[in-house]
């Protein structure tokens, strides 16, 4: 159980930690080297789409250690949200990873880290609850 847990927070860190990181660097990096912010972006990625596979997986693995059915309501119910935000952060990334104007990126790059944060914020409070 706590190497499954750690390996979870760890590849939820990698992803959630990384976008905030980008976040605070992309800025300074375009202003003084505008070409490189693909190129970090890109090195970005080879970290954080295997980071999300893992937190996936593990969370998958976490949810199968819980008897679901037995939990109580508000459990079930935060447990599901969470799921819902973890997908949501996968695919507003992808947006942001794929899209091609200025609005997909940036709708995509904010909404992914916004509820890649909301879901790591209920995953805490699924196993302080839990």
């Amino acid at each position: 159980a706590t190497v499954r847990l750690f390996l979870h927070v760890l590849a939820a860190s990698v992803w959630v930690g990384g976008q905030l990181t980008l976040a605070g660097v992309v800025p300074a990096l375009r202003r003084s080297h505008p070409t490189a912010t693909k190129t970090v972006a890109n090195a970005f990625a080879r970290v954080a789409w295997p980071a999300f596979v893992v937190a996936v997986l593990t969370g998958v693995w976490n949810l199968m250690a819980v008897d679901i059915t037995t939990a109580s309501s508000a459990y079930q119910t935060t447990a599901l949200l969470k799921i819902a935000v973890a997908i949501a952060s996968g695919v507003f990334a992808a947006v942001h990873s794929f899209g091609r104007t200025k609005l997909a990126l940036a709708l995509g790059g904010a909404l992914g880290a916004l509820s890649a944060i909301l879901a790591m914020f209920l995953g805490v409070l699924l196993h302080a609850h839990g």
